[in-house]
């Protein structure tokens, strides 16, 4: 039920009407010559120039003040804030002052967008400023913006609740210009990584979202239906297989940003939806892929900060490459203080239990390990740091070691304790792949329900032949959230999955908002 309207509510929508009855169309449908933007603005105009003399510039009332004839408002773009001064006599030059002291003044309110064009001047305590010579509303706003202040450096009445911000993103936009900042960034470090896969001579493809077997990862899937095929279909939990198809058919490298989805718990670093970018290049093994990602990082952090070193988390973090390497063996062996090289799924049990770490009777040998190095190993990795050589239960996509069959060629990045990249030297032998799935099979009628599916069409492709291959996959949100230094997943994603809202809440808004 659509809730009772406050009575700012009602008084913008009065001023809807009235403005209506003036023959102004408060949602007007024409073109607006914009020409100049609030930061080109800044950057551009130069006083002893007198530049800037015909802007035409588009944006949202942030605040005003009205001082009889004469009034000043902040207007914002998507660039940023600019002051603009409006004088009663230039916006009505003739006898008929209606457009600003009953438009302007009384029927516009902050949030409203408007078009003006003028030009740019220093005020006399030298803030730049636009001189309005007209003004065209563009967009009337009939809710309440919540009045965010700043002043000697603090925030007041900031928007900062988590569950408004993120279920009203386009509130959160508005009102909190670093919001949108992130965002930003996060497209620039997409753009740059796609430039550095071009450059290494990758191509950019697309695969299936709707798999009729969910592959690539050991996950839980979301299934739906579909109708005309009368077979049940998931949504992928990687795009793996279907690249490596493509490596298989003759391409050198291929990669995707592909939106991959999960049926798994939530929480700070998990989303059901999320990016994953997933890279794999011929003739190339998880040794020269550590080089090629810790280069590419370098490069983004340098490119985004100016430097290597910027702070995540409270910590000073360098991504100057080369990055700390580890066995994950060793690495259990530092932070847990047990040696599992060679244990059995028996052993790994008892060994769980005497270390405290949670298990369940579904798990096989490749969970214990992972269980026992979530909880004794991964927090320890501030610093970038590639944890190596992972045994093979826990690695069914992965060519075994070339030193030792019973680890794998396997590595993942760690940083301020988050699992940020997973790679390997690809598994290409069809016969050792097949074994691999049947023991993901077991796993699954064991009571695993992330284990993998068989997907013998993969294997048919194996057994056409796959060069050696090595293949990478960095969770894009995470990267964003540690390249921000942003402390939850959700403040990198413009719509978080969220619980649906209560019936009576739908409606809510930032009411009581002031001007």
């Amino acid at each position: 039920m659509e809730k009772t309207l406050n009575e700012q509510e009602l008084g913008r929508r009065e001023s809807l009407n009235r403005l209506k009855e003036l023959g102004i169309n408060p949602y007007p449908a024409q073109l607006y010559p914009v020409n100049a933007t609030a930061k080109g603005i800044s950057v551009e105009y130069d006083p002893e120039k007198e530049n800037c003399k015909d802007v035409v510039i588009a944006g949202r009332i942030m605040s005003r003040r009205i001082m009889g004839a004469a009034s000043f408002m902040e207007l914002q773009d998507s660039t940023g804030r600019i002051q603009v001064y409006m004088k009663r006599d230039d916006v009505c030059p003739g006898e008929d002052k209606t457009m600003y002291n009953t438009v302007f003044k009384k029927l516009l309110d902050i949030g409203d967008i408007i078009g003006i064009k003028g030009f740019a001047f220093l005020t006399q305590t030298g803030q730049l400023t636009i001189h309005s010579k007209e003004f065209t509303l563009l967009s009337k706003s009939l809710k309440v913006l919540p009045v965010v202040k700043e002043s000697d450096g603090k925030i007041h009445d900031a928007f900062s609740d988590p569950e408004l911000r993120y279920r009203q993103r386009y509130v959160d936009l508005i009102v909190n210009p670093q919001v949108r900042d992130v965002f930003v960034k996060r497209s620039q470090i997409i753009a740059q990584m796609r430039e550095y896969f071009n450059n290494a001579g990758c191509l950019e493809v697309e695969t299936p979202i709707l798999q009729s077997i969910p592959g690539g990862a050991t996950a839980r899937p979301f299934i739906t239906h579909h109708n005309a095929l009368d077979i049940p279909l998931y949504l992928r939990v990687a795009n793996e297989l279907y690249l490596k198809r493509l490596i298989v058919g003759g391409y050198s490298g291929v990669y995707e940003f592909a939106k991959d989805f999960r049926n798994e718990g939530m929480d700070k670093t998990h989303n059901p939806e999320f990016t994953c970018m997933e890279i794999y290049i011929a003739y190339k093994d998880y040794i020269w892929m550590m080089e090629f990602v810790e280069k590419m990082l370098e490069q983004i952090a340098v490119k985004l900060h100016g430097t290597s070193k910027f702070i995540i988390e409270g910590n000073e973090i360098d991504f100057k490459a080369p990055f700390r390497r580890i066995p994950m063996l060793d690495a259990i062996k530092e932070y847990a203080g047990v040696d599992i090289a060679g244990m059995d799924e028996k052993e790994l049990k008892e060994t769980c239990n005497k270390l405290n770490v949670a298990i369940d009777p579904s798990m096989g040998k490749g969970k214990l390990i992972d269980a026992i190095f979530g909880e004794y190993c991964e927090k320890n990795f501030v610093q970038p740091t590639y944890v190596i050589d992972y045994p093979v239960e826990m690695s069914p996509l992965t060519k075994r070691h070339r030193n030792n069959p019973e680890l794998t060629e396997r590595f993942e990045l760690f940083v301020c304790g988050h699992e940020l990249a997973n790679a390997y030297s690809e598994l290409n032998d069809p016969i050792d792949q097949k074994e691999r799935f049947e023991e993901q099979a077991r796993l699954k009628s064991n009571g695993d329900d992330e284990a993998m599916y068989i997907d013998y069409d993969f294997i048919r492709a194996l057994e056409y032949g796959m060069p050696p291959t090595s293949g990478l996959g960095i969770g894009i949100d995470r990267l964003a959230m540690l390249m921000t230094n942003q402390p939850t997943i959700q403040d990198v994603l413009f719509f978080p999955q969220m619980r649906p809202e209560k019936a009576e809440n739908k409606e809510e808004g930032q009411d009581g908002g002031n001007e």
